[in-house]
């Protein structure tokens, strides 16, 4: 099992600060599901790792907007650089479940951290994983599980186009003879000053509608790709962000991932997983703010009173616990729904949308329960809140992940 060791035989479960929300067994149409024991194992072992080498510098990378380099070969070591690739191609083969519990522990370690390699392993990796060929996989794969050349990137939205992915995208890929000439602007893009490669979503056939758009896999050193200084971001500053301009950018023909004109349905099923990731991050996020609430309530004396001891501030905690448990196992069923390889578009958006949402309820209750010193970036809530922000808004809006859900409800085509 990857990340386990014999210092865990016997794993205890990871020390949150309340064990209500440790998993317990449920069951999904008559199958009981729990946390194997390899998983629990798993769980714990990122935990510590996280808890050592990520969430002592969290606040310190924040505050630089860096990310966490030195991080790099130690992530790769204990295989979360590998989520989601096959083992075969030197990835840890992790599941959708296992990889969520790893991608819970790093978001509450430090979400720029973890959302870096989520975006990694669940949009770059994933994609060609998916899509790519048996020669494709075994000549990129194993340099993305082992990050000694950086993070992978996947290249969707435009300044002209985010939700819209269909009729938005204008990157275009023009097949010239046995080389792709691509052209375009890409704006948001997670990693890609860390990236060795590019999947870029690109236009190929102008008047072909939905089968108008391919992946293409894009080297970042290619002559023509410009990647424009990091943005200066609210929140998630510890992973870095930019636009991408490619200016006659030449690369092979069989940089092609998939079949040409499956572009969009490619995406389509890559943010599906990319969405239960997003959401599990946001679980790790809101757990730490709760984690801090808790301390301080307990710590803090008001009116001769320890704060936790007035009924207003235990709501408030008990109603971020009640949130955040939830999320969980929405979080934790579209993972299985999409390892048993069972229909999850609909489950995913739920439980993105519902993770999302109360992470930033929760960050921001911790803040209250904190008062004025909630509002300083000496404490960590600060930093949380300015990092949930962001989660109702990548990998799709709070708003399209709405869409989604009625769509499927009102069986709208």
């Amino acid at each position: 099992m990857p990340g386990g060791t014999d210092r865990h035989a016997g794993a205890r479960v990871p020390p949150h600060s309340n064990p209500t929300i440790l998993p317990f067994p449920f069951k999904e149409v008559g199958v009981e599901f729990a946390l194997s024991d390899e998983q629990r194992l798993w769980q714990d072992t990122v935990h510590d790792f996280c808890e050592k080498e990520i969430r002592p510098r969290a606040a310190e990378l924040d505050a630089t907007a860096s990310f966490n380099h030195e991080a790099l070969p130690k992530l790769a070591a204990l295989g979360l650089l590998g989520l989601g690739i096959p083992e075969e191609f030197d990835g840890t083969g992790t599941d959708p479940l296992t990889a969520v519990l790893a991608i819970e522990e790093l978001g509450w370690a430090c979400g720029g951290t973890g959302l870096s390699v989520a975006a990694h392993g669940g949009l770059c990796a994933e994609s060609i994983a998916a899509s790519g060929t048996a020669e494709q996989k075994r000549r990129w794969l194993p340099d993305l599980a082992d990050g000694e050349h950086g993070l992978g990137s996947l290249a969707l939205t435009e300044p002209g186009a985010g939700s819209d992915l269909a009729g938005g995208i204008s990157t275009s890929a023009v097949l010239d003879g046995d080389t792709w000439v691509i052209n375009g602007h890409k704006a948001w893009i997670t990693n890609a000053s860390l990236a060795p490669l590019v999947v870029c979503l690109c236009r190929t056939d102008p008047d072909a509608g939905n089968r108008a758009l391919s992946m293409i896999v894009i080297p970042a050193d290619a002559e023509g790709v410009h990647i424009q200084p990091p943005e200066k971001k609210m929140g998630m500053r510890a992973s870095p962000t930019h636009a991408i301009d490619f200016e006659d950018v030449h690369v092979p023909a069989d940089h092609l991932l998939g079949e040409r004109g499956h572009g969009l349905h490619q995406t389509l099923r890559v943010l599906d997983g990319g969405r239960i990731g997003i959401g599990a991050l946001a679980i790790g996020v809101a757990r730490a703010a709760l984690e801090e609430a808790v301390r301080y309530a307990r710590e803090r004396r008001t009116f001769d009173r320890v704060l936790a001891s007035h009924q207003a501030i235990q709501f408030m905690l008990a109603n971020a616990d009640m949130r955040i448990e939830a999320a969980r196992w929405l979080i934790y069923r579209a993972a299985w729904l999409r390892e048993q390889g069972r229909p999850h578009t609909r489950e995913a958006a739920i439980a993105k949308l519902h993770a999302t949402e109360t992470a930033e309820q929760v960050c921001r209750d911790a803040i209250q329960v904190l008062g004025g010193y909630g509002y300083s970036s000496e404490y960590p809530v600060e930093r949380l809140y300015r990092d949930a922000r962001l989660l109702t808004i990548g990998e799709g809006t709070s708003e399209v992940q709405r869409m989604v859900i009625a769509k499927g409800l009102l069986d709208l085509h």
